[in-house]
């Protein structure tokens, strides 16, 4: 009975110093592509830039033009979503110019949006893209970089919500002058 209980005790020692070495050192982080979570687990895309941390800008503007509630809305969407730094970066006084013209404002970030959802895959297939503000984006592909407009370039790809897919650009687009 003495041995039963002293082998147990052995085990369990055992056990508790795996799990505890296993915990004390951690394999490295390897992100899961986002495509493995399930739909509901997934937030929105407003839901996702937001808890992304660099698309505030963006996320003020939507909010600015009234698009939040579109952008949560059924989709599916493909969203080429510029960075804080990307709005950061146009010319003095722009941002807050189109803040103040909520119309303007809203046919541009319109046009950082495609209906449908186009995986990166599908985009490095097309040289152009429908946005949902009606004219069409320019894409290219130069040394294996995927670029719209002959400006921005798409520097994170297939970023997945539950109503669609957010690439990130690291500059804003615009609509060609009508």
């Amino acid at each position: 009975m003495k041995r039963t209980i002293l082998l147990s005790v052995a085990a369990v020692a055992l056990v508790v110093s795996a799990c505890s070495t296993t915990a004390a050192t951690p394999a490295p982080a390897t992100p899961a592509p986002a495509t493995e979570a399930p739909a509901a687990a997934m937030g929105d895309i407003v839901d996702v830039a937001t808890e992304a941390g660099s698309f505030k800008t963006l996320l003020e503007a939507a909010t600015a033009a009234g698009l939040v509630e579109t952008l949560k809305g059924e989709g599916p969407f493909t969203v080429f979503a510029p960075t804080d730094e990307a709005f950061a970066a146009l010319p003095e006084g722009t941002l807050e110019g189109l803040l103040k013209d909520p119309e303007a404002l809203k046919q541009i970030l319109l046009y950082h949006v495609v209906s449908g959802k186009v995986t990166a895959d599908q985009v490095v297939g097309l040289t152009s893209a429908d946005s949902v503000a009606g004219p069409a984006i320019a894409i290219a592909v130069k040394d294996g970089k995927v670029i719209l407009n002959d400006s921005a370039t798409v520097v994170t790809t297939d970023i997945e919500t539950k109503n669609g897919v957010i690439h990130v650009i690291d500059q804003v687009i615009l609509p060609p002058a009508s």
